[in-house]
């Protein structure tokens, strides 16, 4: 039997058992094990062969957004809208097949934008290029997950499908839990609040299926057997994803109203241009991205050339963004803005930074 024979077996298994107390082990030790095999299919065949074709590109600008969805949704359309790139436009599936580049420029800021080819039901076992759209959305900041508004809630509930076997978790934070693999002393187990889906045996029967028998574990949150699973696995990717419904000029007002107030989405309509602006405000918000500016003894502030950094950089960050040897010289910084209480004040290198504030680094 094959990996994706096991992974379906295992699947229908979880689908047709009862939630309840009896059969919590069961389940958790059927998600261990799905896991398990989920990594396996992941990871690039060892036996020789000839290399298949990937299109990995290489990173640039201040953020990288990577743009997913089913075929003929519209992903080539934003792209060529958003940026001086043009990619291939027809009415017919698949007219992108390779990872297609193009840098959004906004408020300064050079964000690179991927238009991937449309991903299809069943990519994360392969099917189409879905190895390599998903593996390049891991290295992306945040994810634009393109979905026809006419589609319904299918496309985005089959795509968060696609993305959660890979380990790409959306819009949630990394599970509060400490992990420490040993090498003898049996398993340490406590936590720091009540926990109602977890317990010792439960963990215990999980760490036996990836055959670890030393370890210490602290829960800090009250999480699920998936969370703890994926802190065991570590190689998880907890980004930022923001749904994109196009084609909204062809449903109805009502219809356009429930879109708009689910949580993380933004309506557009890349034939009528509608919305574009909101959704870049959005981007950047989702982003994190800040402009500082800098300014010289006894001149204007450069109000041209902005350093773009991450949301809660401080002093120092920007001193090595600046130039790797300004720390050593580093005396103090007069800033002026937001982040002040009053304008000039002089700080050091800890100072945390925010949005259009100015800087002016004082040298011993």
């Amino acid at each position: 039997m094959g990996i994706l024979d096991k992974i379906a077996e295992i699947e229908r298994e979880i689908a047709r058992t009862q939630k309840n107390k009896a059969t919590e082990y069961h389940l958790g030790l059927l998600k261990a094990k799905l896991a398990k095999y989920r990594a396996q299919l992941l990871e690039p065949s060892k036996t020789a062969g000839v290399k298949g074709d990937g299109f990995d590109v290489m990173k640039s600008g201040d953020a990288r957004v990577a743009l997913i969805g089913f075929p003929s949704v519209g992903k080539s359309t934003f792209l060529s809208l958003m940026t001086s790139t043009a990619s291939e436009i027809a009415n017919y599936e698949f007219t992108t097949l390779t990872c297609i580049p193009g840098v959004i420029e906004y408020k300064g800021a050079n964000i690179q934008l991927l238009d991937l080819p449309g991903i299809i039901e069943g990519a994360a076992q392969g099917k189409g290029r879905g190895r390599q759209v998903i593996a390049v959305a891991r290295t992306a900041d945040v994810v634009i997950m393109m979905l026809d508004a006419t589609k319904g809630d299918v496309q985005r509930e089959l795509l968060e499908k696609e993305l959660e076997s890979v380990g790409i978790r959306l819009n949630c934070s990394k599970p509060n839990i400490y992990f420490k693999p040993k090498k003898g002393g049996g398993l340490s187990y406590n936590s720091t609040v009540p926990l109602t889906q977890c317990s010792e045996k439960l963990v215990q029967l999980i760490l036996h299926e990836y055959k670890i028998f030393n370890a210490e574990v602290l829960f800090r949150e009250d999480s699920t057997p998936d969370e703890f699973i994926d802190v065991i696995v570590g190689n998880r990717v907890y980004m930022p994803c923001l749904y994109v419904y196009n084609k909204v000029d062809q449903i109805s007002i009502e219809e356009v109203n429930r879109l708009v107030h689910r949580p993380n989405s933004v309506v557009i309509s890349c034939g009528m241009k509608l919305n574009l602006d909101y959704l870049l405000e959005t981007l950047w918000e989702y982003l994190a991205l800040i402009c500082i500016y800098t300014k010289k003894r006894g001149e204007r502030p450069d109000f041209g050339d902005a350093i773009i950094m991450r949301r809660a950089a401080t002093v120092e960050h920007v001193c090595h963004r600046i130039h790797r040897t300004l720390v050593g010289q580093f005396k103090y910084a007069l800033v002026w803005g937001t982040s002040t209480k009053y304008s000039p004040q002089r700080v050091g290198l800890t100072h945390i930074m925010e949005h259009e504030d100015v800087i002016q680094v004082v040298k011993k």
